[in-house]
């Protein structure tokens, strides 16, 4: 079972501190598995770990709450070198594959060096359902804001461009983000931009935005567009998922 359009989960959430486990799967990372369809077995999701440079400590904690979840976990490795013999057939495999934060730039380099921005494009053609938070989210997009190259924010406008819009994460909480956004749409930079709340993801099917989802009530959603030369923000206000026990 795949998702019947190409599907991607955009976030800035899906984990939280567990009661037994150092990280639990929060309500985002379970609805990018109900988006996949998977259902009578153990959902598949594959997890990326290159933006943390695939930091074992982080595949452990992940694994533990892919136990605690009930899914069956492939982690995707590309440091020292590929952990998976074939791996667009493991990636093409999953239901869901979800991307870790960190280094956006440094993601986009390892995978275009490895083929895997071609292998996550046909998955996405073929059903698969695309996810992750920040740089997870980021990816899939034109461009946005990243800390990537330092402490100060700069833009970075050579991701994946699966949808073609800017992305904003973390939007409510680094102070900068917001203004860069605004600067990047207002100046041309970036085209229209559809941004995140911490705890809130966007559903797209095919490129089209249909829902905005979160796991933390009061947070938002948020399109940016450029009137002449500024930028105007309207809030979306998301759907409150389930919470997970």
């Amino acid at each position: 079972m795949t998702a019947p359009t190409p599907t991607i989960l955009a976030t800035s959430g899906g984990h939280r501190t567990g009661g037994r486990t150092m990280v639990t799967f929060n309500s985002l990372v379970h609805h990018a598995v109900e988006l996949s369809g998977a259902h009578g077995r153990r959902p598949r999701v594959m997890y990326v770990g290159t933006a943390i440079g695939d930091a074992e400590h982080f595949t452990s904690r992940m694994t533990e709450a892919a136990r605690v979840a009930g899914f069956d976990l492939t982690p995707l490795h590309l440091f020292p070198m590929p952990n998976l013999d074939d791996v667009e057939g493991a990636v093409l495999d999953q239901d869901v594959v979800w991307v870790m934060g960190g280094s956006v730039a440094n993601l986009l380099a390892v995978w275009r060096v490895h083929g895997l921005d071609r292998v996550m494009r046909r998955a996405w053609e073929a059903g698969v359902v695309l996810s992750g938070v920040s740089a997870g989210s980021l990816c899939w997009f034109q461009g946005g804001a990243t800390d990537s190259f330092g402490p100060e924010l700069r833009p970075v406008t050579n991701t994946l461009g699966f949808l073609p819009y800017g992305n904003g994460v973390h939007y409510d909480v680094d102070r900068g983000r917001r203004p860069l956004t605004h600067r990047l749409v207002a100046d041309g930079t970036l085209p229209v931009a559809h941004c995140t709340d911490d705890g809130v993801g966007l559903v797209y099917r095919g490129t089209e935005l249909v829902e905005a989802v979160t796991e933390v009530p009061g947070k938002g959603a948020y399109i940016v567009t450029r009137d002449g030369n500024a930028a105007v923000e309207e809030r979306i206000e998301p759907r409150r998922l389930p919470a997970v026990p």
